[in-house]
């Protein structure tokens, strides 16, 4: 599944996900900066993106444990998820994530 990510320098990078996998999974096996420090349990806010306001629609609510963790973010905007918390599903493919500040 196609990812498509921006980094913390606006660099766009396409990126292979895994189906059944999590987006946080692709950034950080691609290399991208994202620390996956808790590797996606949802207990911390190290995955954070911001996903493009065409695809936020279409993801699942977030959990109030994603809520949570968002709430200790940096920079937390509307369009906020944890990158742990998506799954690679056909339905999202060529999905637009940018890499939130750390």
């Amino acid at each position: 599944m196609k990812i498509i990510a921006i980094d913390r320098k606006g660099v766009e990078h396409t990126v292979e996900g895994t189906i059944g996998w999590t987006v946080m999974e692709a950034l950080r096996d691609a290399g991208l900066p994202v620390a996956a420090e808790c590797g996606g349990a949802c207990a911390c806010a190290t995955c954070h993106v911001y996903v493009d306001e065409e695809w936020f629609g279409k993801l699942s609510p977030p959990s109030p444990e994603e809520l949570d963790m968002l709430d200790m973010a940096v920079a937390v905007e509307s369009n906020s998820r944890l990158s742990c918390q998506i799954r690679c599903d056909p339905a999202l493919e060529g999905i637009k994530v940018t890499i939130a500040p750390e």
